[in-house]
């Protein structure tokens, strides 16, 4: 039976882009070897916060390789793989090379709206091909259907390669449901910074984290606190990011920890459109939280 192996800190890997709009993978480098020096736990690499539905093929394949020369084997990968036709993520599953990848990260479908036994269909479908343990990815705000906690239980009870979900509903009632049903061998993960503090409290183990592309050490601090029971100290490192956690998404994501690692030198501030950079006056307002954060 598969175990979870992707806990702690994990990183929503940004995708940095030179002046000119290309892939600066030079960039990128520097900011993976930045994460692991920074206590990250494992990386989520070409999901969201990558900006992976403006990337091509050929640039992933790059993206991912260039990561795992840096990473050498030292904190597990995490990859995505997702999408609204089934038959297609399948394919998908079927002609990528996997080496060197940990796990696969799969999005509820999105935009054609499934319903839950729809949802149940596809992920045990995706999960009787996939060649690696599965992480589902709920996120309702991004795709507009959520996937309710009977139906993530029922899919981890069945599947034994399905080892977690990355639960982004902003419910911590659902994430509670979830917690007290699931089986031994399936865990939670937070995929909503602002709530990763509650909902590690609750039993979740780990994030896959927007923000920590730029304050890793802060954050995993947080989070190891809080493993060790330590919840007081945690809870004051929580309230100091609070401002900062609605800043962050009010113009998008990644627009603003983009903004952000501009601002600490690792990054241009370049997206590709439908996206663009995050406004001048929520750039400053982050930079300004920013400076009273570094502890």
């Amino acid at each position: 039976m598969a175990q979870n192996i992707f806990r702690g800190l994990g990183i929503a890997l940004i995708t940095p882009f030179t002046p000119e709009g290309e892939v600066d993978y030079k960039a990128l480098a520097h900011l993976v070897e930045y994460q692991i020096d920074n206590n990250a736990d494992f990386l989520c690499i070409l999901a969201t916060t990558a900006e992976a539905p403006c990337l091509t093929r050929e640039e992933k394949d790059k993206i991912t390789s260039t990561i795992q020369q840096v990473v050498k084997g030292r904190i597990p990968i995490l990859k995505y793989c997702g999408g609204n036709n089934t038959r297609a993520v399948i394919e998908e599953m079927r002609s990528t090379d996997w080496t060197g990848i940990d796990g696969i990260l799969s999005i509820c479908p999105y935009y054609n709206k499934p319903s839950q036994e729809g949802l149940y269909q596809h992920f045990k479908a995706i999960a009787t091909e996939s060649p690696l343990p599965l992480v589902l990815y709920n996120v309702p705000g991004r795709t507009g259907v959520n996937m309710k906690a009977a139906t993530t239980v029922r899919l981890a009870k069945d599947c034994p390669n399905i080892v977690a979900i990355k639960e982004a509903s902003g419910s911590l009632e659902q994430v509670d449901e979830i917690l007290k049903h699931k089986p031994r061998n399936f865990e939670v993960i937070s995929g909503d910074d602002a709530l990763t503090f509650s909902m590690i409290a609750s039993g979740a183990v780990g994030v896959i984290s927007v923000i920590g592309n730029a304050l890793p050490k802060e954050f995993s601090r947080m989070i190891r606190l809080e493993f060790n029971g330590e919840y007081e100290a945690a809870r004051k490192i929580h309230h100091k990011f609070t401002d900062l956690y609605s800043l962050l998404f009010v113009d998008g994501n990644p627009a603003g920890v983009k903004a952000l690692l501009n601002d600490m030198g690792f990054i241009e501030n370049v997206l590709r459109l439908p996206l663009v950079p995050t406004k001048i006056e929520t750039k400053q307002r982050m930079a300004d939280i920013v400076k009273d954060l570094r502890f």
